[in-house]
């Protein structure tokens, strides 16, 4: 459990809202245009701390595991099969690494890369990979062909592997509060946002969650419901994280967020519109992350990641003393997946 330091920490910063106030969506999830190749790879890691650097016959170079997105396939769901094609390993994904830009065949192509954990496999030669190389970071720099894929684990290699992940969503679409004739706390998915939850049952996977947890809302339960059973376990219930009860004491709504952060495994948190900007802006603020821009729609994820307080912190208020936000990433519902 986090103490009295960590709540005076996450106090006192600007741009507190009133209690009951939501927060807009400042910036919609952006459509990228069909004429930009879309791909998506990873830093594949071992528990030895050796990563995955493979020669591509077709073009004669060392690359990071990366490929093209399928059509209607979503950014994280083609870096895992990307890997596991040209690998042989299943992988977990972690932190959000980078996206590099450079023109191929004509035309601008962007790839989103990961860190991710080989799960399982064996690597034997494809049509993509004839041979693979676990090395360590320092020389699979050296050893890659591209810039781009240089810049990618400079950017893996400046934090930890052990880095704690929460995978923090908004719930899926509920239909208008208008034309719900019932208490609003009992408003259900609509049709749409079912739909949402299933994406979300299928995208939330490919980063190994263990638990569940939500606000209180039908709405916000119901969207990581399939989740929770696909784990055989129970949603877990965050007052702390509605609207009702995150603003009339925000500072100890932060605190539960940084206390479910530092538990074990990986956590899911579905949460509502008026709490995730300003959970996300201000976690970003405390630990000095330039962060810009904080969309939020419905049925889409905020990927935190956070250095763990270091062994042995006191309750004295340091910054060793509650987990760091070291990357935030914004995923759009998987039913919003680009189309390459």
């Amino acid at each position: 459990m986090l103490g009295a330091a960590t709540r005076r920490r996450v106090g006192g910063v600007p741009g507190r809202r009133q209690p009951g106030a939501r927060p807009p969506d400042r910036v919609a999830a952006r459509t990228p245009s069909t004429r930009v190749i879309r791909a998506a790879g990873a830093v594949l890691w071992r528990a030895d701390g050796l990563v995955a650097v493979v020669h591509r016959p077709r073009y004669d170079d060392w690359s990071l595991p990366k490929g093209k997105l399928d059509p209607g396939e979503t950014v994280p769901a083609a870096a895992v099969r990307e890997v596991r094609e040209e690998t042989g390993f299943d992988a977990v994904l972690g932190r959000y690494l980078a996206t590099v830009r450079y023109t191929a065949f004509g035309k601008p192509k962007t790839v989103d890369f990961f860190a991710a954990r080989a799960a399982g496999g064996s690597f034997a030669p494809n049509d993509e990979v004839d041979e693979l190389r676990w090395v360590p970071v320092a020389e699979a720099a050296e050893l890659v062909t591209k810039d781009t894929d240089r810049d990618v684990l400079a950017a893996y290699a400046a934090e930890p592997t052990d880095l704690a992940t929460v995978l923090l969503v908004r719930h899926a679409k509920a239909g208008k509060r208008d034309n719900w004739p019932g208490e609003d706390d009992l408003r259900p998915l609509s049709q749409a946002g079912r739909r949402q939850a299933e994406g979300l049952r299928a995208l939330l996977p490919l980063w190994g969650p263990t638990r569940v947890h939500s606000a209180p809302r039908t709405r916000c339960v119901d969207t990581v419901l399939g989740v929770a059973r696909d784990l055989g376990s129970q949603v877990l219930v965050e007052p702390r994280l509605s609207e009702e009860g995150y603003w009339p004491d925000r500072e100890a709504g932060l605190v539960r967020l940084l206390e479910i952060a530092d538990g074990a495994g990986v956590p899911v948190v579905s949460s509502q519109g008026g709490v995730i900007p300003d959970v996300v802006a201000t976690l970003a603020s405390l630990a000095g992350l330039p962060l810009t821009e904080v969309p939020c729609k419905k049925g889409s994820v905020w990927l935190l990641a956070f250095r763990r307080p270091e062994p042995g912190w006191s309750t004295s208020d340091s910054s060793a003393s509650w987990p760091r936000l070291v990357s935030a990433h914004y995923l759009p519902s998987p039913l919003a997946a680009p189309v390459p």
